[in-house]
């Protein structure tokens, strides 16, 4: 029997909700007032909140994305991991390397604790040692320890008057893998209010945060419950007096109190990356007033929501889809971009070059003989010569350049803003790199050589035509006799 295809499992889903939630609001048009009152309360409770709260929890994570990523590459930076191994000899140009980051990306604070110094290095210099037994540097030696090659929390920053920080903790490895430090950068939490504020008007709830004492650590502009402000506890909240008994720990969970006459319905999720709860919190009024008044407004009320339901849906179905996208451009083995990922971030480069318009230029390599290495020393050692190639190629290369895995032992680079004797120069500098190192497996030291074939951008290239001649030229360079550079041009040849 053939398979359905995941467009036709999701159209079916999207249509069984779709059938099961009109059947839902035809049923509650003929209750009375009373069975459509439960039958929101119950709603709101175990849907419209729920959902909030998720999607909520998914715009902080995005939002926190960006400065993720910034601290990613701040721990596979070479000046820094150079820096750290040749033994931290000028902390200035530690300095300088963070105080770069957090001018060029708008980051609030930027720092590095180097594992062999215990130094804790900042943009604005060196502020102390890290110590095992102060309290506020725990957090150094838990980053440490940890499986995760990261994690975030919040802290106050010494660097800035102890000022409340949503800091991304990146651990830090040499060339060997060994672990030499921690790295990262901050987020502001007042732009973290910003954003919650941004939350509640979007979702039309209130929106705060709450440590597992009890505490509020986080809220909007206009604060929390009954205006309550970031310290208070809800013990001293007459409506809330009791809710911190009854927090899960640390599941999920919904829940009723009333304020001044006015039911609320609260729900509580848990996120351990910040070790806090998320409330998402309604008021009865707005939801239960109206269908009072009118049971079409009531219906209404329900297909809005179902609505949002279905929006939500499909928001969570879309990003799952994006997601399995991006794991399909990955090369599994080198990590770097297959064909597929290579063909997508090609034509936005060409794009950009014909339309500026600025030099690109090509090059395909070519590992020599890799088929009797393969032979030798078997597939293993063929997999890790691959991946320490392009860990090299990688280090040779700007992060603005393109490099992709084409296919077998054959790489493919795209250097933007490169003419062709900037490129063969910088071709030549990654043959000669590669002829020098030596790749250990099972005792032995394995050494190999590339063929490189190198082109630029013309008026009329497409893509096809750059690449054909890319080849063209590292095919020369295999006849040549290997561990050579070719250049081609559409008019002229030369070695």
């Amino acid at each position: 029997m053939p398979l359905r295809s995941p467009l036709y499992s999701q159209r079916s889903l999207v249509l069984t909700l779709i059938a099961l939630l009109g059947a839902g609001f035809l049923a509650t048009s003929l209750l009375s007032y009373f069975a459509s009152r439960t039958s929101i309360r119950d709603n709101i409770v175990n849907t419209e909140l729920p959902l909030t709260s998720d999607t909520v929890y998914s715009e902080i994570q995005k939002d926190l994305v960006r400065p993720i990523l910034i601290s990613s590459m701040m721990s596979r930076d070479t000046f820094m991991r150079d820096w750290v191994v040749a033994g931290e000899r000028d902390p200035d140009q530690m300095t300088r390397y963070l105080n770069e980051v957090m001018t060029h990306y708008g980051a609030y604070t930027a720092f590095f604790v180097s594992d062999s110094s215990l130094t804790y290095y900042h943009a604005k210099g060196v502020l102390k040692q890290i110590k095992v037994d102060e309290p506020r540097d725990t957090w150094y030696f838990r980053v440490r320890d940890m499986k995760d090659p990261y994690e975030i929390n919040v802290d106050p920053d010494l660097a800035n008057k102890d000022s409340l920080t949503f800091f991304i903790n990146y651990k830090v490895y040499d060339y060997h893998n060994r672990f030499i430090g921690a790295a990262g950068v901050g987020l502001t939490v007042d732009a973290v209010i910003k954003l919650i504020d941004k939350y509640q008007q979007r979702y039309q709830r209130s929106v705060y945060f709450v440590d597992t004492f009890g505490r509020l650590v986080l809220t909007g502009a206009e604060g929390g419950p009954e205006g309550a402000q970031v310290g208070q506890t809800l013990h001293e909240l007459d409506s809330m007096k009791d809710l911190q008994a009854r927090l899960p720990k640390p599941h999920s969970g919904s829940y009723e109190y009333s304020s001044h006459g006015q039911g609320h319905f609260l729900n509580v999720r848990f996120i351990p990356e910040l070790n806090w709860y998320l409330f998402v919190d309604k008021r009865e009024d707005g939801a239960l007033s109206e269908i009072r008044q009118s049971l079409y407004l009531n219906l209404l009320i329900c297909l809005v929501v179902t609505l949002s339901v279905l929006f939500l849906l499909n928001r969570v179905i879309s990003r799952y889809q994006r997601r399995i996208h991006a794991q399909a451009t990955l090369d599994s083995l080198t990590d770097l971009p297959n064909r597929r990922g290579f063909d997508l971030l090609a034509a936005q480069a060409m794009h950009e070059a014909q339309r500026e318009p600025k030099p690109l230029t090509a090059m395909l390599l070519d590992l020599d003989h890799f088929k009797a290495l393969n032979d030798t020393h078997g597939h293993l050692a063929g997999d890790q010569v691959l991946a320490g190639f392009a860990r090299d190629l990688e280090s040779c290369l700007r992060h603005a350049d393109i490099v992709c895995r084409w296919g077998g032992e054959e790489f493919i680079v795209l250097l933007k803003d490169t003419d062709g004797d900037t490129g063969h120069k910088i071709a030549e500098k990654i043959r000669q790199h590669v002829e020098q190192q030596r790749y250990a497996y099972d005792g032995k030291s394995l050494q190999l050589t590339v063929s490189i074939g190198v082109t630029s951008l013309q008026a009329d290239d497409t893509l096809h035509s750059l690449l054909s001649r890319a080849d063209h030229a590292m095919y020369r360079a295999k006849q040549a006799g290997r561990n050579r550079t070719c250049v081609e041009m559409p008019h002229s040849r030369y070695e």
